[in-house]
């Protein structure tokens, strides 16, 4: 379950790049105008050093200085792009799962929930219901460090859509992960993705991953 919040969009609306430049020391890195429709993944693939993440960094508000960049994200009606990062809620996969540390499991997904949710067994509840999501039951009370790669990939999923993201942002999520919970990571995010409505943005430079995604590819840097 996606949780919304007062002001914030339905999950019927798309993410749309808008004439996207982005720069490093005067030369261009890429160029994008796209539209993801509600519960679709575009990929945009490309080699190391292309622009693939610093395109995600520009959609979610934490691109570096050194870059240039213009154009416009929106979602819906609302412009990401006038916006602080912590009020676009992008919900953000990287490679890898940056749990909290000394947080239980569940601790780490209670810190994604709006605070406008209010009431601790609610939050709670929430919380339950996002590892069942994930098909991680009953591990609310563990130590993330004892958990397997798949295990934490799948955690930092569910603290993902509990933080009720406008969007998701997959910055090759699936690449630290063997091929067998490659696969069923690629399966699981794709299905939240449509089930949420969500639209999504995956960059890559894996074959397997665009042809997994099911929607349109976009290439860079060749």
């Amino acid at each position: 379950m996606v949780h919304k919040r007062p002001g914030s969009m339905t999950a019927d609306q798309a993410l749309t790049l808008d004439r996207i430049s982005i720069s490093l020391g005067g030369r261009t890195l890429l160029a994008l105008s796209h539209r993801v429709e509600p519960g679709t993944v575009l990929t945009v693939m490309g080699p190391s050093g292309s622009g693939k993440s610093t395109l995600l960094a520009y959609i979610g508000g934490f691109l570096d200085r050194a870059f240039g960049a213009s154009g416009t994200v929106t979602v819906g009606a609302i412009e990401l792009t006038a916006l602080p990062a912590e009020d676009r809620h992008a919900g953000i996969l990287f490679q890898d799962p940056l749990l909290f540390p000394h947080m239980s499991v569940g601790a780490n997904l209670l810190f994604a929930i709006p605070q406008i949710v209010k009431g601790r067994a609610a939050r709670q509840a929430m919380a339950e219901a996002a590892l069942d999501g994930v098909g991680l039951s009953g591990m609310a009370e563990r130590d993330p460090d004892t958990l397997s790669g798949g295990q934490k990939a799948r955690v930092a999923l569910a603290r993902a859509l509990l933080s009720g993201p406008r969007m998701l942002l997959l910055d090759e999520p699936f690449s630290k992960l063997d091929a067998g919970l490659r696969q069923q990571m690629r399966e699981l995010v794709f299905a939240k993705a449509r089930g949420n409505g969500l639209p999504a943005l995956l960059v890559t430079h894996d074959e397997a991953d665009a042809l997994a995604a099911g929607g349109p590819v976009v290439r860079i840097g060749e």
